[in-house]
């Protein structure tokens, strides 16, 4: 006969998988894993929630700002008629360029005039320096 000591406490695999069933050890472990991540996964899904919570809240305030700044730029959207002042301006450019024209050809009479007075100025100091000779 053999020893207690001796004898082999191997089962089969289908021993071990009916014995992993019913394992009261096994449950223990399982028991004591959830325990640990459990806590862990409870505050996760915590934090899911209150970040989604807070990304609905967000796109919200998005969604009221956005509305907002539309509100704001209907309000200072003033019908300005900006052709009427560009016609004023091109209107205004036109006269410069006619008083541009007026000074120029003032300006060209006023020196044909003094280049007249120069040539007068200068054909009556010949005149006088010729009766004074």
């Amino acid at each position: 006969m053999m020893d207690e000591d001796s004898q082999s406490t191997a089962t089969s695999v289908d021993e071990n998988t009916e014995n992993f069933c019913d394992n009261p050890t096994r449950d223990t472990l399982a028991e004591g894993l959830m325990g640990l991540i459990k806590p862990t996964v409870d505050q996760l899904d915590e934090r899911v929630r209150a970040t989604r919570i807070s990304q609905l809240e967000l796109k919200q305030h998005i969604e009221s700002l956005t509305e907002e700044l539309k509100k704001i730029s209907e309000a200072q959207q003033t019908s300005v008629d900006l052709d009427a002042y560009v016609k004023k301006l091109i209107n205004a450019k036109h006269r410069v360029t006619i008083l541009t024209n007026i000074l120029q050809s003032a300006q060209e009479r006023l020196n044909r005039v003094h280049q007249s007075i120069e040539r007068e100025t200068i054909k009556r100091k010949v005149l006088l320096d010729s009766d004074t000779q």
